[in-house]
């Protein structure tokens, strides 16, 4: 069985947990590439990504390379003699990087791959009300996650479960499939799959500001769902008339009622020290919030330090 030597390339927590896999369980990592540091917070310091930090703990050897295609970064990467590359959260590889190795490239998708391929695949299954996800491993080829897919591994979505705490289930899913993977290409037992192309598939682009912003036209349980889905970040925020001016509001967490109102949809009221959204078909109850300005804090809090006749609605 020949010995894997492993470059790895990450950049997110959520990659750390596979790094920690290979190391703890004794794979030749030759090398990590991630992000370059980045300036961060009031001070604009610079910082490293997660997947540095515990590469430099473990005294792992780190490229950190701004251009993938440079013949500088190129030649760094030969010396390695890698025979293997895993890419969990990292960016898109020019051919020069993923074909060098003899077995290949292959990449951890946090989703069951062909539905939510893209760069939010956590936070899109959970707002679209998904109760399945999983974890892919497939080699990467010259497209976004279209390659041959080689193992993956299902898992619940609680309705409970918020991106945090999917992220977190997947993330440590994802680092046994990897092992599972590696084990597979040391034992020359691999088999992998052709994605199928499907009429519609669920796609997970990239969250911009504007998508995080709740739509008090949809259901109850899809604004819950929304919310839920883009906690604790990037937070789903609203727009909410308070004391004669608009400000931001973001939501974290929330309950749904299912009543029947004439309400107008958006309209904010408040009962037993609850501010309620009126939706279509009830009510969207917010639990853990933050106003604009202010720190984070759960509903009862901010309404103690606010005053009740300037509460408006939801534009």
């Amino acid at each position: 069985m020949e010995t894997m030597r492993i470059v790895f390339m990450g950049t997110p927590d959520f990659a750390v947990a596979t790094l920690d896999a290979l190391v703890s369980n004794g794979h030749s990592v030759v090398g990590v590439i991630t992000a370059p540091d980045k300036p961060a917070g009031r001070g604009r310091s610079l910082q490293e990504s997660a997947v540095k930090m515990y590469a430099m703990k473990q005294n792992l050897k780190v490229l950190q390379p701004t251009n993938l295609k440079s013949e500088s970064f190129l030649d760094e990467l030969k010396k390695l003699k890698a025979n293997l590359q895993i890419v969990v959260a990292f960016r898109m590889l020019p051919k020069a990087v993923w074909s060098m190795p003899d077995y290949g490239t292959f990449n951890l998708h946090a989703s069951l791959l062909p539905n939510y391929r893209g760069a939010a695949p956590i936070n899109w299954a959970i707002i679209n009300g998904e109760t399945v996800t999983g974890v892919t491993t497939f080699f990467i080829d010259d497209k976004i996650d279209t390659g041959a897919i080689i193992l993956q591994e299902k898992t619940t979505i609680a309705i409970e479960d918020t991106a945090g705490t999917l992220h977190d289930k997947l993330m440590n899913l994802g680092a046994d499939l990897v092992l599972k993977t590696v084990s597979q290409i040391q034992k020359n037992t691999l088999k992998t799959t052709q994605q199928q192309e499907k009429v519609t598939l669920q796609i997970a682009p990239k969250l911009e500001k504007e998508t995080c912003r709740i739509n008090w036209e949809l259901s109850a349980v899809g604004v819950y769902n929304h919310i839920r889905g883009l906690s604790p970040h990037p937070g789903a925020w609203a727009l909410w008339n308070y004391g004669g001016e608009t400000v931001i509001l973001k939501i974290y967490s929330s309950e749904t009622e299912s009543v029947t109102h004439n309400l107008k949809v958006g309209s904010v009221m408040v009962d037993k020290k609850r501010l309620k959204v009126a939706v279509k078909d009830g009510f969207v109850v917010p639990i853990e919030l933050q106003l604009q300005g202010k720190r984070r804090m759960f509903m009862h809090e901010m309404l103690n330090g606010i005053q009740l006749d300037k509460i408006g609605d939801m534009v």
